[in-house]
């Protein structure tokens, strides 16, 4: 198993799709038990314009094949998706 970061970035205009998609998204990434860390990141106005997750799974393409099934990705909320691998050095997931 390995470590995977997945920075998404909302489209101009999305706050309303990413809220009415909000439960189903959490409930995917829940469901998939692969989500070590995740959240929103902020606007100015502590809207959130997009999202990072830790994912551990087996492959670069899971992680892709993760993101690319994320409700919010399929609603559209997305302008892009960066998955990248990663390596913890400081702290823990329990």
């Amino acid at each position: 198993m390995a470590y995977f970061v997945l920075i998404c970035t909302d489209k101009p205009g999305a706050l309303q799709t990413r809220l009415a998609t909000r439960d189903a998204h959490l409930a995917y990434l829940g469901a998939t038990g692969l989500v070590r860390a995740g959240g929103a990141f902020l606007d100015g106005e502590g809207k959130p314009e997009g999202s990072m997750l830790v994912v551990e799974t087996d492959n670069l393409e899971a992680a892709r094949t993760l993101a690319d099934n994320d409700p919010y990705a399929l609603a559209g909320v997305f302008s892009s998706v960066e998955v990248r691998p990663w390596r913890l050095a400081v702290g823990a997931f329990a």
